[in-house]
């Protein structure tokens, strides 16, 4: 790792975290891969106790805006859904038997990777930025050409926002606050 990054963690500020598939080869391109990336985060949501503020699931990338863990740190959490993810759709890749000479898939298997190795964190201090990145966000796969408009992009938070549709991630979900107090002896 570089010596000049660092990560601002503790702040108390969203996070704007992008990450990619290996070579940004579009792994997360069938439609069953993007939907068990979804179910894995929302597990990793509730385990580390983050607040998914918005997301979407692109053919060969990620973007998640996010409040900091209860648990732990991005770089922790981050680790763990990219390994969980990893680890599952390497396995039902393992048990398909039908691959196609040369596919894809032949090359994920034979090296095991999935995920590039580090992630971009941009630390979103204000209403709007938080609303800029959400903007890029759901506009991503209609620039991309995959749709004509946002709602029509099933891996994203969208529909939230839009017609408060709850998806397979909970988004704007605030835990509740875990108050500490001791008792005190009555004299």
């Amino acid at each position: 790792m570089p010596a000049r990054l660092r990560r601002a963690y503790g702040t108390g500020y969203l996070h704007f975290i992008t990450f990619s598939c290996y070579k940004r080869r579009p792994l997360l391109g069938a439609p069953q891969c993007r939907d068990l990336f979804l179910r894995i985060l929302e597990e990793t949501r509730i385990r580390y106790g983050i607040v998914v503020v918005g997301y979407v699931i692109m053919p060969e990338h990620v973007h998640l805006l996010l409040s900091e863990p209860e648990e732990s740190n991005h770089s922790v959490v981050l680790q763990v859904l990219k390994q969980r993810f990893a680890r599952e759709l390497l396995e039902r890749l393992r048990k398909k038997q039908t691959r196609p000479d040369g596919s894809l898939w032949n090359t994920v298997l034979e090296r095991g990777h999935v995920w590039q190795r580090r992630f971009y964190d941009f630390v979103v201090w204000n209403r709007h930025k938080r609303a800029e990145k959400l903007r890029y966000m759901h506009e991503n796969p209609v620039r991309r050409g995959l749709v004509a408009s946002p709602e029509q992009w099933r891996w994203s938070s969208y529909c939230a926002y839009a017609y408060e549709e709850n998806g397979p991630v909970l988004v704007n979900e605030q835990q509740p606050v875990r108050l500490k107090w001791r008792d005190v002896p009555v004299a």
